[in-house]
């Protein structure tokens, strides 16, 4: 099975070029995408045995987040036949300053998005931490492409500085391993390879200098990748500028896959005896993650640079509930199926409302609820969603955080998170507010056209987090549960 998960998009994407008719290529997006999640769901039923030599191995975090991966794809696929016909060819007038541009072509869209999927699946599915350097490397390579499908000057530079700021984070990242590889050198036992099945038994013995160096390097280098403040610069430029379903797949997939890398080197030092100095740095980060995004996020005037900086918000949740251990860890975990869900569905939404204004401005675009009354829906249910109002699945997974903190006498921890997630909910009630009412401008057709594969998909992931705020399945649960033991000090 683990052979099959990164052959099969990897065949479609090559087999997507050769293609030359778009509708079967469309076709063959979405039957990729579903053949990856039965792939993936049949993981559940049949644990499957290591592959490549033991390079790839699936246990519980690598599981968790490939599932996520996997539903956002099939999800971002569906939404990409009706997108990508929308489209269509030819030169076109950008709607900001009127310059020309002329999109990718297709068949390197698909293909590129084909080939990011089978890098996430890489990914999640080794617990060598070489592997899944070159794994994060490729999901580099293969996404750049799709940010800069516009072909535009703004999202040429959006691309260029994703490569260089994710870039020299992966040459750190590397830097980090070969300090793990120092850490445990033994010329009399030397490492066979840098696979945790190796290197977990043997931490204990391991130089704790190196390892803390070791540590540091990869908590910056993947935490570039991740959109960790102060290295999440790239980050709302991107998003800004790809199309909204590779904004979907960036926010909530790619995202998780860094964030994963930092989870191997902490079950590195939590198995040297170590995690709370990897913990106390994963909490400085969350927390500055958080204020971060929240004095961006006031008054922002681009609807998708404000998710954008929502998932600048939500990493630095994720990596303060990992930091803190224990319950919080749990917290954490689901915290990411929830995220990824959300805010997959309000990048797919808000490319409905790009469609028709023809702006990202919050100010533009008013009158939401007149012009796409069920894409206005969506959008207001996905905010109150993302900033974790009930029912919705975040605001049980930040309440869980929130407790393990109080618990564990994180009192001014605590303090700034509450802070920091009230202001996050102020700012950014005032412009989605204003895009659901307001009168329609004058350039704009009453009602729009709402396609089922436009609002399908969104809705489906949305319904999706609003059964987990209410219950949360015992197979996902008991996954959670064994991902947070694996990553967590005290887990």
């Amino acid at each position: 099975m683990l052979t099959a998960l990164p052959l099969v998009p990897l065949l479609a994407g090559l087999l997507a070029l050769a293609l030359p008719a778009d509708g079967v290529r469309r076709l063959l997006l979405v039957a990729t995408g579903l053949a990856h999640l039965a792939m993936t769901g049949a993981t559940f039923l049949h644990p499957p045995a290591p592959a490549y030599g033991g390079m790839l191995d699936l246990d519980a975090p690598g599981q968790l987040f490939l599932s996520l991966a996997s539903v956002l794809f099939v999800a971002a696929s569906v939404y990409a036949v009706g997108y990508l016909r929308h489209e269509g060819a030819g030169p076109k007038r950008d709607f900001q300053d009127g310059a020309a541009f002329v999109n990718a072509p297709e068949r390197v869209f698909t293909m590129c998005l084909c080939l990011f999927l089978a890098s996430l699946t890489v990914v999640c599915a080794t617990r060598n931490l070489s592997v899944l350097w070159v794994g994060i490397e490729a999901t580099t390579l293969s996404s750049a492409p799709l940010i800069y499908f516009h072909r535009h000057r703004r999202s040429l530079e959006a691309t260029w500085k994703y490569l260089v700021i994710c870039s020299v984070g992966i040459a750190l990242a590397l830097l980090g391993n070969i300090l793990f590889s120092v850490a445990f050198y033994d010329p009399a036992s030397p490492l066979a390879s840098m696979d945790l099945s190796e290197m977990l038994p043997r931490a204990g013995s391991a130089a704790q200098p190196w390892l803390r160096a070791a540590f540091i390097f990869l908590l910056v280098g993947y935490g570039s990748k991740m959109g960790l403040a102060p290295m999440h610069n790239w980050l709302p430029d991107a998003h800004s500028q790809s199309p909204s379903l590779v904004s979907a797949l960036l926010s909530g997939a790619l995202l998780n896959c860094a964030f994963l890398g930092i989870l191997r080197a902490e079950q590195v030092l939590i198995s040297a005896g170590m995690g709370e100095f990897g913990g106390e740095l994963l909490v400085i980060f969350g927390l500055i993650s958080m204020g971060t995004a929240a004095v961006f996020i006031v008054g922002q005037g681009d609807f998708k640079r404000l998710l954008a900086y929502s998932s600048v918000e939500h990493m630095g949740i994720l990596a303060l509930g990992v930091g803190i251990g224990g319950g919080a860890a749990f917290g954490s975990m689901l915290h990411a199926v929830n995220h990824s869900l959300t805010k997959g569905a309000l990048f797919l939404v808000s490319g409905n409302i790009l469609a028709l204004y023809h702006t990202r401005s919050c100010h533009d675009a008013r009158g939401v609820s007149r012009a796409l009354p069920i894409t206005a829906a969506l959008w207001m249910a996905g905010f109150l969603a993302i900033v974790g109002s009930p029912p919705f699945g975040i605001f049980v997974s930040e309440l869980i955080i929130l407790r393990a903190m109080l618990a564990g006498g994180h009192m001014a921890a605590a303090a700034f998170y509450l802070a920091a997630l009230a202001v996050i909910f102020i700012g950014m009630a005032t412009p989605v507010c204003r895009m659901i009412q307001g009168p329609l401008p004058p350039a704009v057709p009453h009602p729009g056209r709402e396609h089922l594969l436009a609002v399908a998909p969104p809705l489906a992931l949305l319904a999706a987090t609003l059964v987990l705020g209410l219950y949360v399945p015992e197979a996902l649960t008991g996954l959670i549960q064994r991902a947070a033991e694996a990553v967590s000090l005290g887990g």
